[in-house]
Formats: C-alpha cells, sequence, structure tokens
C-alpha cells in the first residue's frame, strides 16, 4: 500500500517548500524509506513562489505535526534570514536546506548538501582531517561543499568560479568561521590536491569541456562530482583512467538523507538502505 493511503490523525509531515515542484526528487525516497521502516511519516511537496515564502515558512511551523522542513530553490538563500539560529555551514554557505523548530519555538536551521557529499567520501574511506581540496564552482552548492569540508577539518581549501567575486566572497566566509584553514582562490591547477570537486553543472551536457586539465591528476588524488544526470561523467572516467578514485553526483544525494532524517529525530540509515527502497519517477 503506497504510504499516501496510510496518512492517519498522528502522522507527521516534512514539508518540501520550493518552486516548481515536478522535480522533486526527496518524496520518492524519503517516503518509501517511511513506509518499510514503519515510520508514521511522510514528505509533502509544497508549491511556494518567492514573495509568500517568508509568512508561509512561519504559518508551517504553527502547525504541531510538522516535524521540520526541507527547502529547495529558489528558498535556500533566503531562509537563512528567517532563522533563529544556524550552524557554521549556513552562514558560510550563505543558504539553508533543513529547518526545524526546537522546544523553545525556534526556527533552526542547517546545510546538508554539502554534508552529503564529505559522508560520502568519509564512508569511501577517505579522512579529510588535514587534506588540501580544490572546489571548482562557488555557486550554492560548490559553496555548501566546502563549508562541509571545512567543518570536517579540512587543511586547506582551493576555490576557482568563473565569477571571480563568489569565490573570493565564500573565501571570506571561511576565514570568518573557520580561520585555522588556508584558503585561497583563483587557481583550477589540482597539483598538490588531495581532493578535487567539480561543483559546476559541467558534465550534463554531452559536448561541455571538463572542470580542470585533467592531466595534471595524481593518481593518490580522490576525484567528486556533483553532477547527476548521468553516473560516470567524462571527468569521472578521465580521473578513473588516471587510476583516481571518485565520487558520483548521487552518492551526494543519498549520502545527505541520513544527516537530515537525524536532524529532524528520526532514526538514522544507510544509504545502501535508501536505495533499495527508492523509487523511479512516474514518467521514468
Amino acid at each position: 500500500m503506497d504510504r499516501a493511503f496510510c496518512i492517519d490523525g498522528n502522522t507527521e509531515l516534512i514539508a518540501h517548500i520550493g518552486h516548481p515542484t515536478h522535480a522533486f526528487k526527496a518524496p520518492l525516497i524519503y517516503n518509501p524509506h517511511f513506509e518499510a521502516q514503519g515510520i508514521n511519516a511522510v514528505v509533502v511537496p509544497m508549491a511556494c513562489r518567492a514573495d509568500d515564502f517568508a509568512r508561509f515558512l512561519r504559518a508551517v511551523f504553527a502547525l504541531e505535526n510538522v516535524r521540520g522542513a526541507l527547502i529547495t530553490m529558489p528558498h535556500k538563500v533566503h531562509t537563512v534570514g528567517l532563522l533563529d539560529e544556524a550552524s557554521p555551514a549556513v552562514h558560510v554557505a550563505g543558504a539553508c536546506n533543513a529547518v526545524r523548530r526546537d522546544t523553545r519555538g525556534r526556527l533552526v536551521g542547517e546545510q546538508f548538501d554539502g554534508a552529503g557529499f564529505v559522508r560520502g567520501i568519509q564512508r569511501k574511506g577517505f579522512d579529510v582531517r588535514g587534506r588540501t581540496a580544490l572546489v571548482v564552482g562557488a555557486g550554492g552548492v560548490g559553496c555548501a561543499i566546502a563549508a562541509s569540508l571545512a567543518g570536517a577539518g579540512v587543511g586547506a581549501l582551493r576555490l576557482i568560479d568563473e565569477n571571480a567575486a563568489l569565490a573570493e566572497r565564500l573565501r571570506e566566509r571561511l576565514a570568518l568561521h573557520h580561520p585555522e584553514i588556508g584558503v585561497s582562490t583563483g587557481s583550477r591547477d589540482p597539483r598538490g590536491c588531495d581532493l578535487v570537486v567539480n561543483a559546476t553543472p559541467l558534465g550534463m551536457n554531452d559536448g561541455d569541456p571538463l572542470p580542470f586539465d585533467v592531466s595534471l591528476l595524481a593518481a593518490s588524488t580522490w576525484v567528486g562530482e556533483v553532477v547527476m544526470r548521468r553516473e560516470v561523467t567524462p571527468l569521472l572516467a578521465a580521473a578513473q583512467a588516471r587510476g583516481c578514485r571518485v565520487q558520483v553526483g548521487t552518492d551526494m544525494l543519498f549520502e545527505q538523507i541520513p544527516a537530515y532524517l537525524e536532524f529532524f529525530g528520526f532514526p538514522s540509515a544507510t544509504p545502501q538502505a535508501l536505495r533499495a527502497t527508492a523509487r523511479q519517477p512516474a514518467d521514468g
């Protein structure tokens, strides 16, 4: 029986707020998981336009059976200014994608886009602490990954973006919240890096250039990807050909969901269990 037919007076709601909602994947992962685990909760897509978001977010949390909210585009940045409390990752990333109400009724925000990436490479055996990482792309996902790498104890970060001002602003936020980490901007040369992350859309479409010169990669370098449209992007294929270990984009998605579950106070889960129960969209 579909989880939707099992909603009752004790069901807890997780609002999935964004606009538009037609491409939302979270309900197809969370809801089958809740059903399989016998958890009386459901993720509900809620299409909210930007002009209505501030008052809608507070209204949602006026409902006592709302456990939390997943925040997606175009609201992640706007959410930061609506919170009563936010983590360092939220402040560094400049965006929030998870909100819950604490025992005092305050809205508390977290940022898990980057946490999913970091959890994934840690699970595969990469120890972030003291390492040097290059993050190519300082947009929303790049900022989130840089924030989570910093929170996990990375030793040095190199940042690059086509828009140099974005990378510089990210460097400034990292310096404020993580002054112990050496941060530089302006170079996409992967030499000397233990980890290189493509946090750009390059690789989504056939014919896209590679985000950096793969011929400069050492075989010991880990290479991570955020593009989810294809499992093995041209970047990852080229990195594997050089002997590098890699992380595919969808790993970031499935690894961040256990962090969300813990944040909302549900039992955690493994990415393997989430993948096993996840459903595909009806249109394939």
